[in-house]
């Protein structure tokens, strides 16, 4: 039985890379799909050849910094579809570079968005959730939420309070018994548009050297998120690394 069949899914950050990769993948696999992100013609574009292969999709220009917005994407999807059912968080910021550097401003859009946006759609999903006892929401976070590294030393610290954000968000929905389902996605070198975010020169250079010896596809992570959408309505698999082979992160 396929689990993803008819469900109402938001995606945040959904123009490029990873949120692109997996609006084509469940939409594949018969879900709804409710984009959200910044750039309108990116938008159009995936929704229009989603619709041109009998999928259904639609589109809402969105910051995820503003709480208005992450409301009006729920919004959206009871308008469109009559329900919701997920959320896939997975707008972000990796302008990375050292502390000495004081790329105050990247730090700020870095807290803004990885942080801030994540609440937001957390705090826009959860009336519908609760209420209908049922949902599921998925986010990304990064390798980065799991280790520390120098020069990422605040896109680190958003990805370790993504990490933290959700485990408790799992733990408060179990002991609600409001049968809310999360997983939090750890992805190291993939593909996707965060490296050409970095200001810095030199820490550039060395990320975008990275990228190219060993990014995998953005679609292996649109697989992990198709899986955890998958399982059964009684299972929570709540965290999942994953990474090129060949990258020793």
């Amino acid at each position: 039985m396929n689990n993803i069949q008819g469900k109402v899914v938001i995606i945040t950050g959904a123009s490029s890379g990873i949120g692109e990769a997996t609006a084509y993948k469940l939409a594949e696999q018969g879900a709804k799909l409710v984009l959200g992100a910044r750039r309108e013609n990116k938008l159009k574009t995936i929704a229009d050849n989603i619709k041109s292969k009998g999928g259904e999709a639609v589109y809402r220009i969105t910051d995820v910094v503003k709480a208005e917005d992450n409301i009006a994407l729920v919004e959206l999807a009871k308008a469109a579809f009559g329900k919701l059912d997920a959320i896939f968080l997975n707008a972000g910021l990796m302008p990375n570079a050292p502390l000495s550097a004081l790329e105050t401003h990247n730090w700020n859009a870095m807290v803004d968005v990885n942080i801030k946006g994540v609440l937001n759609g957390i705090a826009a999903v959860l009336p519908t959730f609760t209420a209908q006892k049922s949902g599921h929401i998925i986010s990304t976070s990064s390798v980065a939420g799991l280790k520390v590294y120098p020069g990422a030393a605040v896109y680190c610290g958003t990805k370790w309070a993504v990490k933290a954000i959700m485990e408790a968000l799992r733990m408060e929905s179990a002991q609600a018994g409001t049968n809310i389902r999360t997983a939090t996605i750890y992805p190291a070198a993939v593909q996707s548009e965060l490296v050409a975010g970095i200001t810095d020169k030199a820490t550039s250079g060395a990320y975008r050297q990275l990228y190219d010896a060993y990014e995998i596809p953005a679609e292996r992570v649109a697989n992990v998120v198709a899986f955890a959408l998958s399982q059964p309505e009684d299972t929570n698999v709540s965290e999942f690394t994953l990474g090129p082979l060949t990258q020793p992160w």
